[in-house]
């Protein structure tokens, strides 16, 4: 087990984390959160963080280590994770990754997009653009110029959509085409992958239920309360799923049942991006999980592809 380095993903509300921790328990591993939202402090219902008991019977990485104000980027990312691998590996210890940031695993796996610089102006136009009409318009005209691009890209994450329609007024070319690169045959690091995969209407059923109990577990407050601090979200943080629907509804841009029901929507927009993601990843071991699955025997599936 000396040096391991496992690597779960799946769409959100998968059962990812579950199968993170009680494999991480079973190896004495350390588990390195890949997850683009779960690094923000005080965001943890609407990201739904390992619970506080979990995190006290585990040591996990890249969690809480940012403030709601602050951007997060793929680089800075990929820096704390070597860092985080590093000093699990030098306890001798297995990493047990774990997220569904396809972005940041792809960078992780394959290295980071190397694209045109930028520009300021073309970037400048776009936001006024985005002013003028919405978001959302952007993200339409986005999937008739560059539709891969449009499917991994989330119609909020409003910094993605600007850099693909960037790339295209300098290069003429669609983002997507210049990442290509990434269609490596071996992932970088030794990682032994483990996908997880559900039937798409179980998956659905399963983000319900998730939206729903972050409802009850009290999302519109967190909310409020981040709303509240001396610093305002970034535009990062603010877009998140989750927290823009509950900031329209607090803005009176919603009605509840409507903000309620645009998380739903949104999330299952956003396992789909994820599946398109990881159909192009290699050397997945994908495990194949029933309804009626229990934990053990998720655990059970996933020991026998490592082996252990």
């Amino acid at each position: 087990m000396d040096k391991q380095r496992i690597l779960i993903l799946g769409v959100t509300a998968g059962g990812k984390g579950r199968l993170a921790f009680e494999l991480a328990k079973k190896l004495d591993a350390e588990i390195l959160s890949i997850d683009s939202m779960k690094v923000y402090r005080r965001m943890d219902i609407g990201t739904a963080k390992p619970s506080k008991d979990a995190q006290k019977q585990l040591n996990y990485h890249l969690i809480d280590i940012v403030e709601p104000s602050e951007s997060f980027s793929v680089d800075r990312f990929l820096n704390l994770a070597d860092q985080a691998v590093k000093q699990i590996e030098s306890k001798n210890k297995p990493v047990v990754a774990v997220g569904g940031s396809a972005m940041y695993i792809k960078a992780m796996l394959y290295g980071i997009f190397e694209g045109p610089g930028t520009n300021e102006q073309i970037r400048k136009q776009l936001k006024e653009r985005i002013e003028k009409t919405s978001l959302e318009e952007l993200h339409k005209e986005l999937s008739a110029i560059d539709p891969p691009a449009a499917e991994k890209i989330h119609r909020n994450d409003e910094k993605r959509i600007i850099r693909a329609f960037e790339v295209y007024q300098l290069t003429g070319k669609p983002i997507s085409s210049f990442q290509q690169q990434f269609d490596l045959p071996q992932p970088k690091g030794n990682w032994i992958i483990l996908g997880l995969r559900r039937e798409k209407d179980e998956e659905n059923k399963r983000i319900n239920a998730r939206v729903k109990k972050m409802i009850e577990a009290g999302l519109i407050d967190e909310v409020k309360s981040l709303l509240a601090e001396e610093k305002p979200l970034s535009l990062q943080a603010r877009s998140a799923i989750g927290y823009a629907e509950i900031i329209d509804y607090l803005a009176g841009k919603e009605t509840l049942e409507k903000a309620f029901e645009k998380i739903k929507i949104n999330t299952r927009r956003f396992a789909k991006a994820q599946r398109t993601w990881f159909k192009t990843f290699k050397n997945v071991n994908w495990l194949d999980i029933n309804n009626d699955d229990t934990v053990e025997q998720v655990l059970k599936k996933s020991t026998e592809n490592l082996q252990c």
